[in-house]
């Protein structure tokens, strides 16, 4: 008899640069924790995705700033994105890569501000035990 209960898949993690600052705001709450904020509205209490706030993705000329990562995937990291309209956009990315098994999300499903934003592809670290 087969086994049919698989473990749950690891979450997406979405990491969002908090102190990144758009050129010239005055807005006394940066641009990065605006996406931040809105990204948590948007997710809500989304299990499959684990939001996390973070100081800095050294991506400064580029804000606002994400990334996705997750085990076993390719790390994506995504850079100007606008801090108030984006978030629909980002969760959306988030749940495409969440469903890729590579994490690799096919351009054509790909957003524009996704397409234009990115900054870096990582990829995954290796399995202890397999070399890359």
């Amino acid at each position: 008899m087969q086994d049919h209960s698989a473990a749950p898949p690891a979450p997406t993690t979405v990491y969002v640069c908090v102190t990144c600052r758009a050129e010239g705001e005055t807005d006394p709450v940066r641009a990065g924790r605006r996406l931040h904020d809105a990204l948590q509205a948007e997710f809500g209490p989304d299990a499959a995705v684990a939001l996390v706030p973070v100081e800095c993705l050294s991506v400064c000329r580029r804000p606002c700033t994400v990334s996705f990562a997750a085990p076993g995937k390719w790390t994506y990291v995504y850079g100007d994105l606008p801090a108030d309209g984006a978030a629909p956009v980002v969760a959306e990315a988030a749940r495409l890569y969440g469903a890729a098994p590579d994490g690799l999300i096919p351009w054509k499903l790909r957003a524009d501000p996704i397409k234009r934003g990115v900054v870096a592809r990582v990829p995954p670290l290796p399995i202890a035990g397999n070399p890359a």
